[in-house]
């Protein structure tokens, strides 16, 4: 399955999600719920997977946890806020780096309608 394919299925199980229950819960909620609902398609997904980051020689093992991954291919950062800001966009690209992944999603459940709050991020992904 390739990192488009797998991001459909993810925008579509957060679209199912927020319909079902809206805005106004938990990060947390959502990222279980996600996890849930992606695993009834057959997904793998893997949560709160720490991503190392090394600078420099010096070796930080937990320098980020990743919300989701995906089929060990795309990064999903849940949020559950107003409105995303750029810095979210920003920080998932900074994590597809560190973890050498070509695709994200920025999820913002917090939005009223669902894709309003969906962000894709690329690191080099070719189409």
């Amino acid at each position: 399955m390739t990192e488009n394919q797998i991001a459909t299925q993810i925008v579509d199980a957060a679209f199912r999600i927020h319909v079902a229950l809206g805005p106004g819960l938990l990060e947390s909620a959502y990222e279980a719920l996600l996890t849930h609902e992606l695993q009834k398609r057959g997904l793998r997904v893997t949560r709160q997977e720490p991503i190392p980051i090394v600078y420099e020689g010096v070796h930080l093992e937990v320098g980020y946890r990743a919300d989701l991954i995906v089929e060990d291919k795309v990064i999903v950062e849940i949020k559950s806020v107003e409105r995303l800001a750029r810095v979210h966009v920003k920080q998932l690209l900074t994590y597809l780096k560190l973890a050498d992944k070509r695709l994200g999603l920025v999820i913002n459940f917090g939005e009223e309608l669902i894709k309003n709050g969906i962000r894709r991020v690329v690191n080099g992904l070719e189409e």
